[in-house]
């Protein structure tokens, strides 16, 4: 058995329940793929996007939808090193990629405001095009369910916010584009043993701001590392922290909240506090 089947076959065996169903449970419930969607899988090179891959090429060869895959990596200024890793990895998993190159990374390296947050905002146009120009209707992102839960902390704690990073939704600069996270259920223990289990090797966080960092976040995104740290310290004495932190904001009480966004309108809980109708009053008592 080739190094890619065995892989490919750890994914619906030993790894069913904690990765394959999960994947399949968010292409279900959020609706994720359509019957003639050309979906591109991007891929960074690192353990999340080369598991997604998989996922998808088991899902075409033995699912029902019909659907197209393109395998897309941008090189944003990758050291030789991190290039040739995507490269070599894609070649054992036996994923057809198709590369091309930006230079994102000289230019958020010259920025001193949120480089990280330009990057990815400048990544994700950057994907869109390609895909698009490619005949691509869909650009799939391997965030997993911390990714989510970790976002959905930050929101609240730092930027006073309840919000989440969604399952899928529609570009607003890419005319008939869509983005779609189809990891939005699987853990990130589970990608970790996964390529563990398989002997695999990944690229880190490539860009030349936190070559030299050890945690593979970097000190730009330090929050966020500081939020995966929290929660699992949270959920030593309650296991159910990063389960409640992701249901959330799928059972929010509008009657009891003051305020809420909704297509950009701000709503306040006075717009219709004295239109709420009380039981009317017995005359004859």
């Amino acid at each position: 058995m080739e190094k890619y089947q065995e892989v490919e076959h750890s994914i619906i065996t030993t790894y069913r329940n904690s990765i394959w169903k999960k994947f399949i449970l968010a292409i279900c419930k959020y609706e994720l793929i359509k019957d003639g969607d050309c979906i591109a899988v991007c891929i960074s090179g690192g353990k999340d996007s080369m598991l997604m891959a998989k996922c998808f090429q088991e899902l075409s060869n033995h699912g029902k939808k019909n659907f197209e895959l393109r395998f897309l990596v941008m090189d944003p200024g990758y050291n030789e090193i991190n290039r040739r890793t995507v490269e070599r990895n894609a070649k054992i998993l036996n994923v057809p990629i198709e590369i091309f190159e930006s230079k994102i990374f000289d230019t958020v390296s010259n920025t001193d405001s949120s480089p990280c947050y330009l990057c990815a905002k400048m990544r994700r146009g950057y994907l869109y095009s390609h895909a698009k120009a490619m005949g691509c209707n869909k650009i799939a992102l391997g965030h997993h369910f911390d990714d989510v839960i970790e976002t959905i902390f930050m929101g609240i704690v730092y930027n006073g916010r309840v919000q989440t990073m969604m399952p899928k939704l529609h570009s607003t600069n890419f005319k008939e584009m869509e983005l779609i996270r189809p990891l939005y259920f699987v853990e990130e223990a589970s990608i970790i043993n996964w390529r563990n289990y398989n002997k695999l090797s990944f690229i880190q966080c490539a860009c030349k701001l936190t070559d030299s960092c050890s945690n593979g976040c970097g000190t730009i995104s330090s929050k966020r590392f500081e939020t995966k740290l929290l929660i699992r310290k949270l959920a030593q004495s309650n296991p159910a922290v990063a389960k409640n932190i992701f249901n959330c904001v799928g059972n929010i009480n509008l009657d009891t909240v003051i305020g809420y966004k909704l297509s950009g309108i701000d709503y306040n809980f006075l717009d219709d506090y004295d239109k709420i109708l009380t039981p009317p009053c017995d005359s004859d008592e």
